[in-house]
């Protein structure tokens, strides 16, 4: 693309930043939520393509100047100057093309949102229980060093250990768009602490990242929806075994895209207060029915890609960790590092960041097309 072509795609770029931030601040625009959401999203995004672009103008404007006197100045020692100044700016510019090419392109509404993490353990039996826990407590380091919170909504232990499933939400900054690439079937590769023979097994547990719905997301009828409570199990002293804290919600559901009506059953044991149970309970609901009835736009994006990156799709199997080899292997992208201690402990931004360059390499060829 030409510099002329990606100006001209830049033009109006100020006028609507401008026009954007004069509306968030409008008590009208405040007090319809959805939008003020949706034009405080935008307001950051432009706020983030302008940066760009301003680095960008500056940079092709100190090209044109360092031009200028190459064809004009005589003296050796600005025209080294100049030689200089050119050969840098014509190193940065196709970083920052590349920079705004992908600002431009449409951003997935999900990305900013929170996220619900759901951890099952799959084929394997109690390894399998075991292996979903070091998944979780893979992920809660990840979440610890990004400064984000992770709250445990729901689980249910292995007899050996880790979690048969556990479902956890997760807010911060970004945690969708950076999680999203987790969703799929994880393989592990390993000799069990049940296993007496040494002999390595393959177990597998199934990870889904879902999009925290906001309350506006989804349409929820709450007077149909029934209510029951009970005595948490667990750790938290005489409390939880006699106070009534956890919550149970039944709600029938019709699916938009299929027309079937289905039962939805949600849990909520965390905390021992049961008014905040119930308002837990009420966010995976919107969350699951958000989930369900965007199904139907991830199999879009799945139909129309290649790869596998981000579609969401829980049947694939997108990484194996191999113990015995110290290997961690992400099948999307053929993508193998060895050092799977670290990995487990938390250090998973590079493979994402790897996936997220293969997802953006992926979305730019889309769009050239």
């Amino acid at each position: 693309m030409s510099d002329n072509n990606l100006l001209g795609r830049l033009d109006g770029l100020d006028a609507r930043f401008e026009e954007v931030s004069t509306l968030i601040t409008d008590p009208s625009v405040i007090a319809d939520m959805p939008r003020y959401v949706r034009l405080t999203k935008e307001y950051k995004d432009l706020e983030r393509l302008l940066k760009v672009t301003n680095r960008y103008r500056s940079t092709l404007a100190s090209a044109s100047d360092a031009r200028g006197l190459l064809e004009t100045e005589s003296d050796e020692e600005l025209r080294a100057m100049a030689r200089e100044e050119l050969d840098e700016c014509q190193k940065s510019l196709p970083a920052l093309e590349d920079e705004i090419r992908l600002l431009l392109l449409p951003a997935d509404p999900e990305d900013s949102k929170n996220a619900i993490l759901e951890i099952r353990g799959g084929t394997g039996g109690d390894e399998a229980a075991i292996f979903a826990g070091d998944l979780f407590k893979m992920y809660s380091k990840f979440c610890e060093s990004k400064g984000w919170t992770l709250a445990v909504t729901s689980f249910n232990e292995g007899s050996a250990g880790g979690f048969k499933e556990i479902v956890a939400a997760i807010t911060g900054d970004n945690v969708y768009g950076t999680l999203k690439y987790e969703s799929g079937v994880h393989r592990v590769q390993r000799v069990p602490a049940t296993e007496t023979q040494g002999r390595v097994h393959t177990s597998a547990a199934t990870v889904a990242v879902l999009p925290e719905a906001e309350p506006f997301d989804v349409e929820i009828n709450e007077g149909e929806i029934k209510w029951d409570t009970f005595r948490s199990g667990g750790a938290g002293g005489q409390n939880v075994n006699k106070v009534e804290s956890g919550v149970r919600l039944r709600y029938f559901w019709k699916n938009p895209n299929t027309g079937e009506s289905e039962e939805i059953l949600i849990e909520c044991t965390e905390t021992r207060d049961q008014p905040k149970n119930k308002e837990r309970a009420l966010s995976r609901l919107r969350t699951f029915i958000y989930d369900k009835e965007h199904r139907k736009y991830l199999d879009d994006i799945a139909s129309r890609r290649k790869t596998m990156v981000s579609t969401g799709d829980r049947s694939a199997k997108i990484r194996t960790y191999n113990y015995p080899q110290g290997r961690i292997t992400d099948h999307r992208i053929n993508y193998t590092i060895y050092n799977l201690p670290a990995f487990m402990n938390g250090e998973i931004q590079d493979c994402i960041d790897q996936l997220t360059v293969a997802e953006n390499a992926e979305r730019l060829k889309e769009a050239e097309l």
